[in-house]
């Protein structure tokens, strides 16, 4: 079992930053899979960032690539996603989830993820 709580959220105004981390007990978070999701209030959760394998290999969706970065800090057992440049458009739940390196599904869905965190809510102004 992994345990998982988000914490760094919050109100930022358009072409800020937040930095959101992700803490894991109960397991070493260098074991798994670790990726950001988020959900916007009528939308469907969508994948954001992921960092997995030992050397910490990193993938972004699309929205974010340039802007967020996602990374991993095994001494405190947690993953960070920094987010510059943010967007009204970022506005979401964010949530961390951790899973096996290797699934059957693709590593931008929820499936290949077994354990989540509770979300920390980001609201970015304009």
């Amino acid at each position: 079992q992994v345990q998982l709580v988000e914490s760094g959220g919050g109100l930022v105004q358009a072409g800020g930053s937040l930095r959101l981390s992700c803490g894991a007990s109960g397991r070493t978070i260098s074991n798994y899979a670790v990726g950001w999701f988020r959900q916007a209030p009528g939308k469907e959760r969508e994948f954001v960032a992921r960092v997995w394998r030992r050397d910490g290999t990193t993938s972004y969706a699309d929205s974010v690539k340039g802007r967020f970065t996602i990374t991993r800090d095994d001494a405190k057992n947690t993953v960070d996603l920094q987010m510059n440049s943010l967007k009204p458009e970022d506005t979401a739940a964010y949530y961390c989830a951790a899973g096996p390196f290797y699934t059957g599904y693709a590593y931008y869905t929820s499936a290949s993820y077994t354990y989540w965190g509770q979300g920390t809510q980001v609201t970015v102004s304009s």
